[in-house]
């Protein structure tokens, strides 16, 4: 039985306070150290006293920290050895694997996954499982249980880039796309991981009517009454010319329909900007969200400008005003 339900993306316990107090003055950037470079499409989570890092890459590399900061490269290395079979088959030409996302329900953690290719929405996201994120484990086992959902070149969206979210039914939903004609989500069934046989619809949470209709990334959290749907918009994978950024809006209910601080659909090309590009970091985006406790962490990537370009791990705490919008303390607010 696959068990998916009570979803949660981390453990829910407090920050170390070794992290708390190197929080920067004035800001809310934690000082990062060790294996932070190369860091691309970044997704945390904490079993006991490890956080475990997720990431686009051959493989999908694993990183893993005691205190949130100071990261390395964690025993086995990576998650897969190989492709995974059913969804590498589908999409001809590709070498890498795309956008984790990790969640836990009690029983297992659920770890989906894109397989495609730079520029082509023939794409597959998968699913794998664990019991443990702890390679020592005699348990320590991921099993890969295929193709969730896919898109083809006749299609108006792309399956890449996943996000699992449990609604307040216990319902799970897999958001999910790029480009195209932008956001969706499918509902997912418990028992499989899969899409789900009784509600087969492609929903639309957010698009771009602005070409080259640059919009990705989707992250949900629920916070107060209210769905937060992340994404980011504009252009990846250009070193520090990457344009990219984080948007947000929010909904009442996790279908939607979901709107910016003013108020402006997602649909129709809204998102309140929260990360900005400066001097030494370009093009931050491609985020996810680590809640500990009472405490949200943005969790992205940029390209470092001192690196020479490099993609690089960053880690922020996000604050919420009285309206219930969010936003990074330190953050310039202008490009």
């Amino acid at each position: 039985m696959f068990g998916l339900g009570a979803m949660i993306g981390s453990q829910g316990v407090p920050l170390p306070i070794s992290a708390q107090n190197n929080l920067q003055q004035g800001g809310a950037l934690l000082e990062l150290t060790g294996a932070i470079l190369n860091v691309h499409d970044p997704v945390i989570i904490k079993q006991d006293e490890w956080y475990y890092l997720f990431s686009t890459g051959v493989g999908i590399p694993v990183r893993r920290s005691r205190d949130l900061q100071d990261w390395r490269i964690a025993r086995g290395g990576t998650v897969f050895q190989s492709l995974p079979e059913e969804a590498s088959a589908y999409v001809p030409g590709a070498d890498s694997i795309w956008a984790p996302d990790i969640s836990y329900d009690n029983q297992h953690y659920h770890l989906y996954y894109a397989v495609s290719t730079f520029g082509s929405n023939r794409s597959a996201i998968g699913v794998l499982t664990n019991t443990t994120l702890h390679h020592d484990d005699d348990a320590f086992e991921w099993v890969d249980h295929g193709v969730v959902v896919r898109s083809d070149y006749s299609d108006s969206y792309n399956a890449i880039d996943p996000n699992l979210i449990i609604d307040t039914e216990g319902v799970p939903w897999l958001v999910f796309g790029s480009y195209w004609n932008g956001i969706k989500m499918i509902r997912i069934d418990a028992e499989t991981g899969k899409q789900s046989t009784e509600d087969t619809a492609l929903y639309d949470l957010a698009s771009r009517a602005i070409p080259p209709h640059a919009i990705e990334a989707p992250f949900i959290i629920r916070r107060d009454g209210f769905h937060y749907l992340f994404v980011s918009f504009d252009q990846c994978c250009q070193g520090i010319h990457s344009t990219y950024n984080v948007r947000v809006g929010r909904s009442e209910t996790l279908l939607g329909p979901y709107q910016d601080r003013d108020g402006v659909a997602m649909l129709q090309d809204g998102g309140t900007q929260i990360t900005f590009s400066t001097d030494r970091y370009r093009g931050s985006g491609h985020n996810a969200i680590l809640r500990e406790g009472d405490q949200d962490y943005i969790v992205y990537h940029a390209y470092d400008a001192v690196q020479g370009g490099t993609s690089t791990l960053r880690i922020e705490a996000l604050a919420w005003d009285e309206e219930g919008w969010v936003s990074i303390p330190g953050m310039p607010t202008a490009s």
